[in-house]
């Protein structure tokens, strides 16, 4: 008994142990960031510049872990509309170099700044006045030395009880990166519709739908005139398979039908024309807000469409909550 109270007591001071070193790990690496956030200076919108004024693709290169940030920057790139391309540094020296254009920049990234392997691509580099941006944590390194700019975060305590594997100089490259690519998304003007053209599929394309994408129009919509009768109305509602008529004139829709109203007029619904039965303007969006919005104001109000409408309040179309689901938009 008295061993297994022994064994539990060392169990739990070892998993007590295990988060504190993980929380270390965390806290280590966020106060990197924090700190390099506080001494990030004009040298971020020289190499800011120099990115977005590249007409070929901007060459990013590193090797070993600083290699596997190369590729994902990148690749963020890319994601934003500023096209790009990893190159390792060893294929450089066999070939590839002709991946790097006339106009292209060159973003290298060296926690030492002294890599041998990236000799060859700097040298092309100088000799074809290709602009080079470094990311590295020591500006008077070798490689600090011969880029344009460069991007120093400093000598920083790796996150790793060792000292020894690379954490904290990785995850501040990785966030340098992401930094310069949110730059990007500034100074290129980016927008939800452009995310969207270049991420055609998937969760994220799912967020940036627009309602105009989705909606509803011409002989699919469920138009009635205000004086038409209810029991043609019934009639136009089964047919369209919304639940609901849209009462419409001179291209604006003035009220809308649901199930609910009818049940709640059915004692007096056959003598009825759609007029009577509306009560104030419909819910609307434009067709240029997202689908998520669309899917938020449904959510909120009970409803389950909402009339599409531009901005001078001419009829557009109709947007369903359950276009918004079968399109994989999730609030």
């Amino acid at each position: 008994m008295v061993k297994s109270i022994h064994s539990g007591l060392k169990c739990v001071e070892a998993a007590s142990s295990l988060l504190t070193l993980c929380r270390q790990v965390l806290d280590t690496e966020a106060a990197a960031i924090a700190g390099y956030a506080a001494r990030v200076g004009h040298e971020f919108t020289a190499a800011l510049r120099l990115l977005h004024g590249a007409q070929d693709p901007v060459v990013v290169s590193g090797i070993g872990k600083s290699g596997h940030i190369a590729r994902k920057v990148a690749s963020t790139f890319c994601s934003i509309g500023r096209s790009a391309v990893f190159l390792h540094p060893v294929e450089a020296s066999h070939g590839d170099l002709g991946l790097v254009g006339k106009t292209s920049v060159a973003l290298i990234l060296s926690n030492s700044g002294e890599t041998p392997e990236l000799s060859d691509l700097i040298s092309y580099c100088e000799k074809y006045c290709i602009p080079i941006v470094l990311i590295t944590a020591i500006a008077e390194s070798r490689l600090g030395q011969r880029a344009d700019v460069t991007l120093a975060y400093g000598k920083v305590e790796e996150a790793c009880p060792n000292g020894l594997a690379p954490t904290t100089s990785t995850t501040l490259a990785l966030a340098i990166g992401d930094a310069l690519a949110m730059g990007l998304v500034h100074l290129r003007g980016i927008t939800p519709a452009d995310f969207h053209r270049y991420h055609p599929s998937g969760k994220l394309s799912a967020r940036l739908l627009t309602v105009g994408a989705l909606m509803h129009s011409g002989n699919r919509l469920p138009l009635v005139a205000p004086d038409l009768p209810m029991q043609k109305v019934i009639i136009t509602i089964s047919a369209k398979g919304f639940g609901v008529a849209l009462v419409a004139e001179r291209g604006r829709v003035i009220g809308i039908i649901t199930d609910g109203d009818m049940r709640r007029n059915v004692d007096c619904l056959l003598q009825s024309k759609a007029r009577d039965l509306i009560l104030g303007k419909p819910l609307t969006i434009t067709p240029e807000k997202l689908a998520l919005q669309a899917l938020e104001i449904m959510s909120m109000q009970g409803a389950t469409c909402l009339v599409v409408e531009n901005k001078a309040g001419e009829l557009q179309g109709l947007i369903h909550i359950h276009d918004c689901v079968r399109a994989g938009v999730r609030v």
